[in-house]
């Protein structure tokens, strides 16, 4: 009975590890390992629980290890062993597997060979969310920042040398070089202001003010940088996923990719859980809301309508009565497409047979109402 059982439970883990992807295991290994790395700096802490650390800290090495090995034998049966022992992905785990063991054989001491555990942490990159969105980012800012790093690296150099010549003869021991001054110059163009290293001469001082300066311009040039392209990267991903689900509305499919695309720019996306108020009735309305996923109740006087995927309500407001006339709550996690009344209007002037859809649907909507 327990063979039965552990050799799919086995089957399952070692199935689940030969992905490229990280796995709770995998996580628990990394959490528990850079936390027993952290107590091995700590000598009392240490000392009184040192056999519990090092158990711990071979037990995660011993993961790695498994994990590796059996990623590498997945790989290969594939015929991609190479693919994956070069990529990243593969570095990484060979990291995990062999940095630790490598440093010991090498005889370094192991409270220090133990301190590469910390490269465990690099295992779980690949699963931080919005990582592939800030590699676009800086793929495509590139160019941009790239000049700010510039104008960076020519302020620092040039400030560095002013310095010099202006408080070599009064500060020689901070100031005597070059590259003495560079370490002064790149603290204040950060703004960090270490307090360490400080011009005293009135014409050093005016040359440190004007870095200071600079250096909140330098930032605030690559902050705005960033921010632009996350904000252009978000609104692209906002399209595709509206233009995704716009798609599957069964109202919009007889319409061509460039009004798709139309409409797609003035919908916007919401999701609902289950028993959410969308309208009440009697309140004012400006929107009306298509169903992409999910369901919704009318709550019609002695009946109750449920809407399904690729249904509409809320045109009535739209379409000269701005009072709602029901209450609609959604029965299920929903996610709906808004259009709001501005766009509404300006969609029906584009397309006149969306128009006599929605006008005819409103009209057969108002018959079975009275």
């Amino acid at each position: 009975m327990f063979k039965r059982l552990a050799f799919p439970v086995l089957t399952q883990f070692v199935s689940a590890t030969a992905g490229r992807n990280m796995t709770t295991v995998a996580y628990v290994a990394v959490t528990i390992g850079v936390a027993m790395m952290t107590l091995l700096t700590v000598e009392p802490a240490y000392d009184a629980s040192a056999r519990w650390v090092d158990a711990l800290l071979w037990g995660c090495l011993a993961y790695f290890i498994f994990e590796w090995l059996v990623r590498l034998r997945h790989m290969g049966r594939q015929g991609r062993f190479w693919f994956y022992a070069l990529s990243g992905a593969g570095v990484v785990d060979a990291i995990g597997a062999l940095a630790v063991p490598a440093a010991l054989l090498a005889g370094i001491e192991p409270k220090t060979a133990w301190l590469l555990a910390i490269l465990w942490t690099l295992k779980v990159v690949p699963g931080i969310p919005g990582l592939r969105q800030l590699r676009r980012v800086l793929v495509q800012e590139s160019g941009p920042l790239i000049s700010v790093l510039v104008i960076f690296l020519m302020v620092v150099f040039l400030a560095s040398v002013a310095e010099y010549w202006l408080e070599r003869d009064v500060q020689p021991q901070t100031f005597g070089s070059v590259p003495a001054a560079l370490w002064w110059a790149v603290v204040t163009l950060t703004t960090t202001g270490y307090g360490d290293v400080v011009p005293i001469t009135p014409l050093g001082r005016i040359v440190a003010a004007l870095v200071m300066i600079a250096g909140l311009g330098v930032f605030g040039l690559w902050t705005g940088i960033l921010a632009t392209g996350f904000a252009a990267e978000t609104r692209r991903d906002n399209f595709l996923k509206t233009w995704e689900t716009v798609g599957k509305v069964p109202f919009f499919t007889h319409l061509g990719p460039a009004a798709i695309a139309d409409v797609t720019q003035m919908l916007r996306t919401i999701d609902l859980p289950p028993r959410a108020t969308i309208i009440r009735k009697g309140t004012s309305g400006d929107c009306m809301y298509f169903v992409a996923a999910g369901e919704v109740a009318v709550d019609l006087p002695g009946r109750e309508v449920r809407l399904g995927e690729g249904a509409f309500f809320g045109e009535m407001a739209l379409l000269g009565n701005t009072m709602r006339g029901a209450d609609v709550t959604t029965t299920k996690v929903s996610r709906l497409l808004v259009l709001d009344l501005v766009d509404f209007r300006l969609l029906m002037a584009r397309h006149p047979d969306l128009a006599a859809t929605i006008d005819a649907e409103a009209k057969r909507r108002e018959l079975e109402n009275q």
